[in-house]
Protein backbone atom coordinates (compact mmCIF):
# COMPACT_ATOMS: atom_id res chain seq x y z
CA UNK A 1 0.00 0.00 0.00
CA UNK A 2 1.37 3.44 -0.95
CA UNK A 3 1.57 6.45 1.37
CA UNK A 4 -1.13 8.09 -0.77
CA UNK A 5 -3.50 5.16 -0.20
CA UNK A 6 -2.79 5.21 3.54
CA UNK A 7 -3.49 8.94 3.73
CA UNK A 8 -6.69 8.50 1.73
CA UNK A 9 -7.91 5.75 4.06
CA UNK A 10 -7.02 7.86 7.10
CA UNK A 11 -8.97 10.83 5.75
CA UNK A 12 -11.99 8.60 5.02
CA UNK A 13 -11.82 7.18 8.55
CA UNK A 14 -11.72 10.69 10.03
CA UNK A 15 -14.73 11.70 7.96
CA UNK A 16 -16.65 8.66 9.22
CA UNK A 17 -15.69 9.36 12.84
CA UNK A 18 -16.71 13.01 12.40
CA UNK A 19 -20.12 11.92 11.07
CA UNK A 20 -20.58 9.52 13.98
CA UNK A 21 -19.71 12.29 16.43
CA UNK A 22 -22.19 14.72 14.87
CA UNK A 23 -24.97 12.09 14.72
CA UNK A 24 -24.45 11.18 18.39
CA UNK A 25 -24.43 14.85 19.34
CA UNK A 26 -27.83 15.35 17.69
CA UNK A 27 -29.31 12.22 19.26
CA UNK A 28 -28.10 13.12 22.76
CA UNK A 29 -29.25 16.74 22.41
CA UNK A 30 -32.76 15.94 21.15
CA UNK A 31 -33.34 12.44 22.53
CA UNK A 32 -34.45 11.29 19.08
CA UNK A 33 -33.81 12.20 15.44
CA UNK A 34 -35.21 11.14 12.09
CA UNK A 35 -33.15 10.12 9.08
CA UNK A 36 -34.53 13.09 7.14
CA UNK A 37 -33.43 15.52 9.87
CA UNK A 38 -29.89 14.12 9.80
CA UNK A 39 -29.76 14.25 6.00
CA UNK A 40 -30.69 17.94 6.07
CA UNK A 41 -28.41 18.89 8.96
CA UNK A 42 -25.30 16.98 7.88
CA UNK A 43 -25.79 17.26 4.10
CA UNK A 44 -25.17 13.53 3.68
CA UNK A 45 -27.07 10.96 1.61
CA UNK A 46 -29.92 9.01 3.20
CA UNK A 47 -28.17 5.68 2.50
CA UNK A 48 -25.04 6.86 4.34
CA UNK A 49 -27.09 8.02 7.34
CA UNK A 50 -28.93 4.69 7.54
CA UNK A 51 -25.62 2.80 7.32
CA UNK A 52 -24.10 4.98 10.05
CA UNK A 53 -27.11 4.47 12.32
CA UNK A 54 -26.84 0.69 11.85
CA UNK A 55 -23.16 0.80 12.78
CA UNK A 56 -23.75 2.99 15.85
CA UNK A 57 -26.63 0.74 16.93
CA UNK A 58 -24.40 -2.36 16.72
CA UNK A 59 -21.73 -0.58 18.76
CA UNK A 60 -24.31 0.23 21.45
CA UNK A 61 -24.05 4.00 21.00
CA UNK A 62 -27.73 4.59 20.17
CA UNK A 63 -30.91 2.66 19.37
CA UNK A 64 -31.91 2.51 15.71
CA UNK A 65 -35.67 2.57 15.10
CA UNK A 66 -37.72 2.79 11.94
CA UNK A 67 -37.13 6.19 10.38
CA UNK A 68 -34.35 7.33 12.73
CA UNK A 69 -32.72 6.74 16.10
CA UNK A 70 -33.18 7.40 19.83
CA UNK A 71 -30.72 7.84 22.68
CA UNK A 72 -29.87 4.93 25.00
CA UNK A 73 -29.69 7.24 28.02
CA UNK A 74 -33.15 8.76 28.14
CA UNK A 75 -34.35 9.26 31.73
CA UNK A 76 -36.07 12.65 31.57
CA UNK A 77 -38.08 13.83 28.58
CA UNK A 78 -39.38 17.30 27.77
CA UNK A 79 -40.82 16.57 24.32
CA UNK A 80 -42.59 13.76 22.48
CA UNK A 81 -40.71 11.79 19.86
CA UNK A 82 -42.32 11.77 16.43
CA UNK A 83 -44.84 8.96 16.12
CA UNK A 84 -42.85 7.23 13.35
CA UNK A 85 -39.99 6.79 15.83
CA UNK A 86 -42.25 5.32 18.53
CA UNK A 87 -44.34 2.93 16.45
CA UNK A 88 -41.70 0.19 16.14
CA UNK A 89 -40.17 0.63 19.60
CA UNK A 90 -40.83 -2.37 21.93
CA UNK A 91 -43.39 -3.58 19.36
CA UNK A 92 -43.79 -7.16 20.59
CA UNK A 93 -44.15 -5.99 24.18
CA UNK A 94 -46.80 -3.48 23.12
CA UNK A 95 -48.72 -6.21 21.31
CA UNK A 96 -48.87 -8.34 24.47
CA UNK A 97 -50.03 -5.35 26.50
CA UNK A 98 -52.60 -4.28 23.91
CA UNK A 99 -54.04 -7.77 23.53
CA UNK A 100 -54.51 -8.18 27.29
CA UNK A 101 -56.02 -4.70 27.68
CA UNK A 102 -58.53 -5.35 24.88
CA UNK A 103 -59.70 -8.53 26.65
CA UNK A 104 -60.87 -6.41 29.62
CA UNK A 105 -63.54 -4.59 27.58
CA UNK A 106 -67.10 -5.87 28.16
CA UNK A 107 -70.31 -5.29 26.15
CA UNK A 108 -71.77 -2.67 28.53
CA UNK A 109 -68.56 -0.68 28.93
CA UNK A 110 -68.24 3.00 28.10
CA UNK A 111 -64.54 3.21 27.25
CA UNK A 112 -62.05 6.06 26.90
CA UNK A 113 -58.95 5.32 24.79
CA UNK A 114 -56.07 7.78 24.96
CA UNK A 115 -53.90 8.64 21.94
CA UNK A 116 -50.61 6.77 21.66
CA UNK A 117 -48.77 3.92 19.97
CA UNK A 118 -49.57 1.29 22.64
CA UNK A 119 -53.24 2.26 22.75
CA UNK A 120 -53.24 2.11 18.94
CA UNK A 121 -52.24 -1.56 19.20
CA UNK A 122 -54.95 -2.06 21.84
CA UNK A 123 -57.49 -0.88 19.26
CA UNK A 124 -56.17 -3.49 16.80
CA UNK A 125 -57.11 -6.24 19.28
CA UNK A 126 -60.60 -4.98 20.17
CA UNK A 127 -63.33 -7.50 19.38
CA UNK A 128 -66.10 -6.07 21.60
CA UNK A 129 -68.43 -4.16 19.28
CA UNK A 130 -71.26 -3.62 21.78
CA UNK A 131 -69.20 -1.28 23.97
CA UNK A 132 -69.14 2.47 23.29
CA UNK A 133 -65.81 4.23 22.76
CA UNK A 134 -64.52 7.78 23.16
CA UNK A 135 -61.03 8.80 22.03
CA UNK A 136 -58.83 11.83 21.37
CA UNK A 137 -56.97 10.07 18.55
CA UNK A 138 -58.13 10.38 14.95
CA UNK A 139 -56.45 7.08 13.96
CA UNK A 140 -58.19 5.21 16.81
CA UNK A 141 -61.57 6.62 15.80
CA UNK A 142 -61.09 5.51 12.19
CA UNK A 143 -60.15 1.96 13.21
CA UNK A 144 -63.04 1.64 15.67
CA UNK A 145 -65.52 2.96 13.13
CA UNK A 146 -64.25 0.44 10.57
CA UNK A 147 -64.85 -2.33 13.12
CA UNK A 148 -68.48 -1.22 13.35
CA UNK A 149 -68.14 0.24 16.86
CA UNK A 150 -69.95 3.30 18.14
CA UNK A 151 -67.19 5.86 18.65
CA UNK A 152 -67.01 9.53 19.65
CA UNK A 153 -63.97 11.74 19.10
CA UNK A 154 -63.10 14.77 21.22
CA UNK A 155 -62.97 18.22 19.66
CA UNK A 156 -59.96 20.51 20.03
CA UNK A 157 -56.45 21.20 18.76
CA UNK A 158 -54.66 18.56 16.66
CA UNK A 159 -51.13 17.74 17.87
CA UNK A 160 -49.07 16.40 14.97
CA UNK A 161 -46.29 14.56 16.86
CA UNK A 162 -48.71 12.27 18.74
CA UNK A 163 -51.72 12.67 16.41
CA UNK A 164 -53.82 13.55 19.47
CA UNK A 165 -56.64 16.05 20.02
CA UNK A 166 -55.59 18.31 22.92
CA UNK A 167 -56.28 21.68 24.53
CA UNK A 168 -59.10 23.39 26.41
CA UNK A 169 -61.82 22.32 23.97
CA UNK A 170 -60.78 18.69 24.35
CA UNK A 171 -60.86 19.04 28.16
CA UNK A 172 -64.35 20.57 28.04
CA UNK A 173 -65.45 17.77 25.73
CA UNK A 174 -64.14 14.92 27.90
CA UNK A 175 -65.65 16.41 31.08
CA UNK A 176 -69.13 15.58 29.78
CA UNK A 177 -68.56 11.84 30.03
CA UNK A 178 -68.39 9.19 32.76
CA UNK A 179 -66.40 6.14 31.69
CA UNK A 180 -66.43 2.62 33.09
CA UNK A 181 -62.86 2.05 31.90
CA UNK A 182 -60.06 4.21 30.52
CA UNK A 183 -56.84 3.13 28.80
CA UNK A 184 -53.94 5.57 28.72
CA UNK A 185 -50.39 5.78 27.41
CA UNK A 186 -47.53 7.35 29.34
CA UNK A 187 -43.95 8.49 28.73
CA UNK A 188 -42.79 7.66 32.23
CA UNK A 189 -43.71 5.77 35.40
CA UNK A 190 -42.27 6.50 38.85
CA UNK A 191 -43.74 6.00 42.31
CA UNK A 192 -42.95 9.59 43.31
CA UNK A 193 -44.04 11.46 40.16
CA UNK A 194 -46.71 9.02 39.00
CA UNK A 195 -47.46 8.93 35.27
CA UNK A 196 -45.91 11.68 33.19
CA UNK A 197 -45.97 13.17 29.71
CA UNK A 198 -43.89 15.97 28.12
CA UNK A 199 -46.65 18.36 27.08
CA UNK A 200 -49.08 20.35 29.26
CA UNK A 201 -52.06 20.34 26.87
CA UNK A 202 -51.93 16.58 26.46
CA UNK A 203 -51.52 16.11 30.23
CA UNK A 204 -54.66 18.19 30.84
CA UNK A 205 -56.75 15.93 28.63
CA UNK A 206 -55.35 12.76 30.22
CA UNK A 207 -55.88 14.06 33.77
CA UNK A 208 -59.47 15.13 33.16
CA UNK A 209 -60.35 11.89 31.37
CA UNK A 210 -58.93 9.90 34.31
CA UNK A 211 -61.10 11.87 36.77
CA UNK A 212 -64.11 10.60 34.85
CA UNK A 213 -63.04 6.92 34.77
CA UNK A 214 -64.32 4.30 37.19
CA UNK A 215 -61.26 2.14 36.39
CA UNK A 216 -58.02 3.54 34.98
CA UNK A 217 -55.42 1.44 33.17
CA UNK A 218 -51.98 2.70 32.15
CA UNK A 219 -50.39 0.78 29.27
CA UNK A 220 -46.62 0.92 29.76
CA UNK A 221 -43.90 -1.41 28.50
CA UNK A 222 -40.94 -2.08 30.80
CA UNK A 223 -38.84 0.73 29.27
CA UNK A 224 -41.20 3.37 30.75
CA UNK A 225 -40.47 2.47 34.39
CA UNK A 226 -38.09 4.92 36.05
CA UNK A 227 -38.56 7.46 33.25
CA UNK A 228 -39.85 10.97 34.03
CA UNK A 229 -41.42 13.57 31.74
CA UNK A 230 -42.20 17.21 32.42
CA UNK A 231 -45.87 16.96 33.49
CA UNK A 232 -47.61 14.50 35.85
CA UNK A 233 -51.17 13.63 34.89
CA UNK A 234 -52.01 10.93 37.47
CA UNK A 235 -50.62 9.75 40.80
CA UNK A 236 -49.02 6.31 40.85
CA UNK A 237 -51.63 4.59 43.08
CA UNK A 238 -54.64 5.88 41.12
CA UNK A 239 -54.23 3.46 38.21
CA UNK A 240 -53.51 -0.15 37.33
CA UNK A 241 -50.43 -0.55 35.15
CA UNK A 242 -50.49 -3.18 32.40
CA UNK A 243 -46.93 -4.02 31.34
CA UNK A 244 -45.06 -6.83 29.63
CA UNK A 245 -42.84 -7.37 32.69
CA UNK A 246 -41.30 -5.56 35.63
CA UNK A 247 -37.52 -5.43 35.36
CA UNK A 248 -36.74 -2.73 37.96
CA UNK A 249 -36.52 -4.06 41.53
CA UNK A 250 -38.32 -1.16 43.23
CA UNK A 251 -41.50 -1.95 41.23
CA UNK A 252 -41.50 -5.70 41.80
CA UNK A 253 -44.39 -7.09 43.83
CA UNK A 254 -46.55 -3.96 43.59
CA UNK A 255 -50.25 -4.77 43.66
CA UNK A 256 -51.32 -2.27 40.99
CA UNK A 257 -49.10 -3.81 38.28
CA UNK A 258 -50.29 -6.56 35.91
CA UNK A 259 -47.53 -8.38 34.01
CA UNK A 260 -48.66 -10.07 30.79
CA UNK A 261 -45.45 -11.80 29.66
Amino acid sequence: MTDFDRNKMGARRMLTEERFHKILQEVEKKGSVTVIELVEQLNISESTIRRDLSTLDKEGMLIKVRGGAITKNKKYTTHDDKIILRQERMIEEKRMIGKYAASLILPDDFVYIDAGTTTDILVDYITEREATYVTNAVSHAKKLSTLGCRVYILGGEFKNTTEAIVGEEAVASVNKYNFTKGFFGTNGVTEKNGYTTPEVKEAMVKANAIRHCKKTFILADESKFGEISAVSFCSYSEATVITNKVSKKNFMGMKNIVEVM
